[in-house]
């Protein structure tokens, strides 16, 4: 076996050009699946740790019934998800960590001269606990009763940074719409969380946002439990008490561990997906091999005569251009694995936060999948070198 991998090397020498150019389908086609993967792992990583964000004791409410098929009844109404319920419900859950409810518009802030969009939060106190967001200066929203807000806001970093450049926004007003807003604190930078960015959002009590934005329902409401062992119970007694409130069951209780195996399952599927389809170069590189080899069989149709003619029997003729393939194959899909792995640690080092690591059986499929077209490709050019005559083959010399 030692001297056919010195013959097939030093037959795909003599070819360099050709041998680089399949080396190269290989190692991209390799490269792709190894990449396309790790973008899938990170995207499957960066999901769990949003969700790790909001923690595994966190039941939300939502407005609206989720059904199958995802289309109401006809004539089917919701019923407003209301201050009213929020508070029905943190009473109903005396043992809850924190509860707060939750509304979400988009407006213009602005201080004197400077103004900006930004993403309206109408919450309570709790909030701070629930998300875990800390203060860089003055303190978060009142507590008191919900239903009664005062016209305060707190600024995300971004915000405040913007319109408050080089001084303190404590006690200034800022103007959101028609409203006049006193700043009674600042958060420190946050950044992205859930696909919103808290850096540049302001907060506001519930109440108030709701006379703002001009709502009458609720965009959620978050009740934050001792542990994820409660959320069951939890979830129960709200089922229980809001179709008591309502009527009919027309809201929808979410848990993060739901949403995370929903979104797990699409995110596996679609980095199978993207595999499969960077699988696909690797058969395009498997034409490039055969390509060579089937010029090779031509060009060394004398050689392979003598081969034939001092005893080699069609056994070994086949082993020596399968070896020939699969050393193209197999240094192709091992360059082609380091370049996915540097590629894919460029992305890391650009995005921190989207851990793209290559999972070790998209690479180790990868090579598999690569010697085995490398193989495969090879198999017919080596079977026409096989049943060549031989005297024929040094007759065409």
């Amino acid at each position: 076996m030692t001297d056919a991998f010195g013959f097939a090397a030093a037959a795909l020498s003599t070819q360099r050009r050709r041998t680089l150019l399949s080396l190269l389908g290989v190692t991209i086609g390799v490269a792709a699946v190894v990449l396309l993967t790790a973008l899938g792992e990170g995207a499957r990583g960066f999901v769990a740790a949003q969700f790790e964000g909001i923690g595994a004791n966190v039941l939300a409410v939502a407005p609206g019934r989720v059904k199958t098929g995802g289309v109401p009844a006809f004539g089917h109404t919701t019923t407003d998800l209301s201050i009213a319920d929020a508070v029905a419900l943190r009473r109903a859950l005396p043992h809850a960590r924190a509860a707060a409810p939750l509304v979400v518009g988009v407006d213009e802030v602005a201080h004197g001269a400077r103004a900006r969009s930004a993403m309206l939060l109408g919450t309570t106190a709790d909030m701070r606990t629930i998300r875990g967001l800390e203060l860089a200066s003055g303190a978060f929203l009142p507590e008191g009763d919900w239903d009664r807000g005062a016209n305060v806001a707190v600024l995300g970093a971004r915000t405040a940074a913007e319109l408050f450049p080089g001084t303190s926004p404590l006690g200034a007003q800022v103007r959101v719409g028609d409203w006049r807003l006193r700043v009674v604190g600042v958060l420190r930078p946050r950044g992205l969380h859930m696909g919103a960015d808290l850096d540049e959002a302001v907060f506001v009590p519930v109440a108030t946002a709701m006379r703002m934005l001009d709502r009458r329902s609720l965009f959620r409401v978050l009740l934050m439990l001792r542990s994820p062992d409660e959320l069951e119970a939890a979830r129960a007694t709200a089922d229980r008490l809001l179709v008591e409130r309502h009527g009919r069951e027309d809201f929808t209780l979410i848990t993060p561990d739901a949403i995370v195996a929903a979104l797990q399952g699409i995110l596996t599927v679609l980095t199978l997906a993207l595999a499969g389809i960077a699988a696909i170069s690797l058969c395009v590189a498997g034409v490039g091999i055969m390509n060579v080899m089937l010029v090779s069989v031509s060009e060394r149709r004398a050689e392979i005569g003598l081969l034939k003619a001092v005893g080699a029997g069609r056994g070994q003729v086949v082993r020596l251009f399968l070896v020939e393939a699969a050393l193209i194959a197999g240094a192709g899909g091992v360059l082609g694995a380091a370049l996915g792995w540097a590629l894919a640690g460029a992305v890391r080092g650009l995005f921190p936060q989207f851990p793209a690591e290559p999972p070790a059986w998209a690479v180790g499929a990868a090579l598999s999948v690569s010697l085995l077209v490398g193989l495969a490709a090879g198999a017919w050019p080596a079977r026409a070198a096989a049943r060549l005559d031989p005297v024929a083959a040094l007759a065409r010399r």
